[in-house]
């Protein structure tokens, strides 16, 4: 079994009691009094977790947050902040921080946010999520997951939502219980009440038996209704009554039985809406929106394509197989209007065609595929990350007042690296010179 490493970042080493907890919860700990040292953790041990401290000396915790989350994606960062330095946290939480921790803490605390950074990466196992956007949605996910209330999804079809109901109910205490998913558009309307709600014998013609319904099976787990906007607006009411008293009456029943099941509701199209239009109960539409979480179409994170096109060329292809440079960059300024779905679909397509371990443009087999055009995009969205690359290095150029050692060490490349960079951003025109 692998050893798992935390390391906490602050100006002096914690105290034995926070020692004691951290190796409690069965991690090792390593700690850095600064950015220089913890980078050399990073590379050395691969933290699973990171506690940064808000009181940085050579760099500020916002900036410390952006490189740990650049250089060690998947890591769960945990802030630690003093209660006038909300904003402080709330700019972390934006850059790839998961939660933060309030000082002067006690124990119980410290080990409730380990606790839940370490659901948190349960989670994440089964999950292609390397977006910031992405990372910010399971991040609310996970709080959401913390509490038994109702969560509802919405987002474009093919973006995931089961996926991401499936990370609630694994990152929550309900994880060893059922997960059971009904699709309400795929059932047809006269079934779907005694799908959901179960049915007794002889509660119509050809029930010969009784039968439990999902609310009964999913009992102590986790119910998904996706595509709930499908659901008849009579059952919606029937729906509502059993979210109210936590009780369900099998059709051609009267005995009550009793619910323990979150609910997690999910659509493609805006309820508010629906509901606004006399198409959905508005009283359920409420009930439904207490954690509403809206999950993002591929288009707008699209650092997440090539990483899910690599992860479906493992689960179906060969390891061996890889995407050519012109396919990646087609795959890049691709809209992918079907988003995960279409994706996967397209890789699976791929692996037929593919005549090699390379997988080409061809074999793709995207419409109106024009090889130049992505490139053209491509090399944009290469241009577009070079320059935010050229604005963070001249950010800490600024921090480190000139020193390009300390600037380098920071960024984890060698002076000479740094030097490299440096003239290829005057190339462009930035003013390294007046840097003091």
């Amino acid at each position: 079994m692998s050893v798992k490493h935390l390391l906490w970042i602050e100006t002096s080493p914690p105290n034995q009691d926070v020692q004691h907890c951290i190796e409690g919860e069965g991690y090792e700990l390593a700690y850095a009094s600064n950015i220089y040292q913890a980078l050399d953790h990073c590379a050395n041990l691969s933290p699973d977790m990171i506690f940064v401290d808000a009181n940085q000396e050579d760099m500020s915790m916002v900036d410390m947050v952006k490189l740990l989350f650049k250089r060690q994606r998947g890591v769960q960062i945990i802030c630690l902040v003093e209660s006038a330095q909300s904003e402080l946290a709330s700019q972390a939480l934006a850059h790839g921080a998961i939660d933060y921790l309030l000082k002067p803490y006690i124990l119980s605390q410290l080990q409730t946010s380990i606790r839940n950074a370490c659901t948190m990466l349960k989670g994440m196992a089964d999950m292609v999520a390397e977006s910031l956007a992405s990372q910010q949605i399971l991040r609310l996910a996970n709080r959401a997951a913390q509490t038994s209330t109702t969560v509802l999804i919405q987002g474009p079809s093919g973006t995931g939502k089961e996926k991401l109901a499936q990370f609630i109910h694994q990152v929550s205490a309900r994880s060893e219980q059922p997960f059971v998913a009904v699709n309400c558009a795929a059932i047809p309307e006269n079934m779907l009440e005694a799908m959901l709600f179960g049915h007794s014998k002889g509660a119509f013609t050809g029930a010969v038996n009784q039968q439990a319904g999902k609310f009964e099976l999913a009992n102590g787990g986790t119910l998904l209704l996706d595509e709930i906007s499908e659901l008849p607006l009579e059952l919606q009411g029937k729906l509502l009554r059993v979210l109210q008293e936590r009780e369900v009456e099998r059709l051609g029943s009267h005995q009550k039985i009793k619910l323990d099941v979150r609910v997690i509701a999910a659509c493609n199209k805006n309820l508010r809406e629906l509901a606004d239009q006399g198409l959905f109960r508005e009283d359920l539409y409420y009930r439904l929106d207490v954690l509403p979480l809206q999950w993002p179409a591929l288009r707008e994170r699209r650092d997440d394509i090539l990483p899910l096109a690599k992860y479906f060329i493992r689960k179906y292809g060969d390891s061996k197989m890889f995407l050519s440079e012109d396919a990646c960059n087609v795959m890049l300024s691709y809209n992918w209007p079907g988003n995960v779905r279409e994706l996967e679909n397209v890789v699976q397509r791929a692996l037929v065609m593919a005549r090699g371990v390379e997988l080409l443009v061809d074999d793709l087999g995207l419409p109106k595929c024009n090889v130049k055009a992505a490139e053209i995009c491509a090399n944009q969205l290469k241009n577009n990350k070079k320059q935010a690359e050229f604005d963070y290095i001249y950010e800490l150029l600024q921090r480190f007042r000139g020193h390009r050692s300390r600037t380098a060490e920071a960024l984890g490349m060698t002076t000479r690296a740094l030097r490299y960079k440096i003239a290829a951003m005057r190339e462009v025109g930035m003013d390294i010179d007046a840097i003091a």
